[in-house]
């Protein structure tokens, strides 16, 4: 069974606006001087509340949860969350209860940080936000695991949902799902991304896209021995060799990196992958975290500056400005070759930056 009639099976509550478009960076190219770079943009794949990675995952845990009955929506981050944002919308736009657990991951002084941006559209949406003074973590919170006894005490029906939505066994679907459609854009477009470049802290999108590349390598396998061509050649233009580089944002690599392994496994196991997911197949660089989640240093913010005035491509000082700074680097450097074709994935974030405004006085 291919990976897209797999996929089919697991329920699916629509959310996006059909796929993320890719689209050159032209620009940007030409002012490294390096390989070819594209992008792949999660920041424009819905309608609610700005979209972004959450969003595709969201579409599988909301299906479940409206098939438990549920009427709660209830998950944690920090007080510049993406991801609580997105729960937020999601439920709002399904119509659902949302109670969000909002920790305090950053120290930032900004005197408006827990009044804008991602937590003001959390607000915006109706959810129950509750502000929790606890340290940055990317596993199961105490403070969210309490949110659900609470709801359930007060008659409701809660549905958990971890931070980053990745801690869950159906975390990884959205980017096995991300896989198959980049597979069918670069054959739709005639081109190969042999290197991908992506933000990693809590793990399931890198561990998704690592467990659908499997996938379709499966798929072009069975495919070649089956001599099938046709809707096939979409499988087999997925499964050539390419590098999937998430660029460490959580200052915690050693745990990213065993979360993200553990979602990758489960993922593959859920989709139908025969072979293991081997310790070698998530790559974690760990030199653009900037020392601590979620605030910049300067290679962060110069990054920023240059994907802004090169391409009118707004990314955020605690993801994507990071893993931006990584993919600049490792271009400079020559660790990617000036002879790879690169696609960046964009995971959206940028309502954060107006919590972070005095960076750019």
């Amino acid at each position: 069974m291919s990976l897209a009639t797999t996929l089919q099976s697991f329920p699916r509550h629509p959310l996006l606006f059909g796929p993320s478009p890719v689209h050159p960076l032209e620009r940007l190219t030409r002012h490294l001087g390096g390989p070819a770079l594209w992008a792949k943009r999660e920041d424009c794949n819905s309608g609610v509340a700005y979209g972004g990675n959450k969003t595709r995952k969201l579409e599988y845990l909301v299906a479940d949860a409206l098939a438990q009955g549920c009427d709660t929506l209830v998950s944690v981050g920090g007080v510049q969350s993406n991801h609580t944002r997105q729960v937020a919308a999601v439920a709002a736009r399904a119509g659902l209860k949302c109670v969000l657990i909002q920790e305090s991951w950053v120290q930032w002084p900004d005197s408006v940080y827990d009044k804008v941006g991602n937590i003001l559209i959390s607000r915006l949406a109706g959810a129950d936000v509750r502000l929790v003074r606890a340290g940055f973590g990317i596993g199961v919170k105490e403070s969210w695991e309490r949110a659900v006894r609470e709801v359930e005490e007060a008659g409701g029906t809660p549905y958990a949902i971890p931070a980053g939505a990745s801690e869950h066994r159906l975390g990884g679907l959205g980017f096995a799902g991300w896989a198959a459609e980049l597979a069918e854009q670069e054959r739709r477009l005639g081109v190969y991304f042999d290197t991908i470049v992506v933000c990693s802290v809590t793990g399931s999108t890198q561990a998704g896209m690592v467990a659908g590349f499997a996938a379709l390598a499966e798929d072009a396998e069975a495919a070649e021995v089956a001599g099938a061509a046709g809707a096939e050649v979409g499988a087999a233009w997925g499964a050539r060799p390419r590098r999937v580089i998430g660029v460490d944002a959580s200052a915690e690599p050693a745990r990213t990196r065993e979360q993200t392994l553990r979602i990758a496994r489960g993922t593959a196991g859920l989709i139908g992958v025969r072979r293991k997911i081997e310790d070698a197949d998530v790559e974690l660089d760990e030199r653009y975290h900037a020392g601590t989640y979620g605030i910049p240093d300067e290679a962060t913010l110069d990054a920023m500056r240059l994907a802004a005035r090169t391409e009118g491509m707004v990314t955020d000082p605690v993801y994507e400005g990071k893993s931006m700074a990584g993919l600049i680097d490792l271009v400079r450097r020559g660790e990617i070759g000036a002879d790879s074709t690169v696609l960046y994935a964009h995971l959206g974030g940028q309502p954060a930056l107006n919590a972070y405004s005095a960076l750019f006085d």
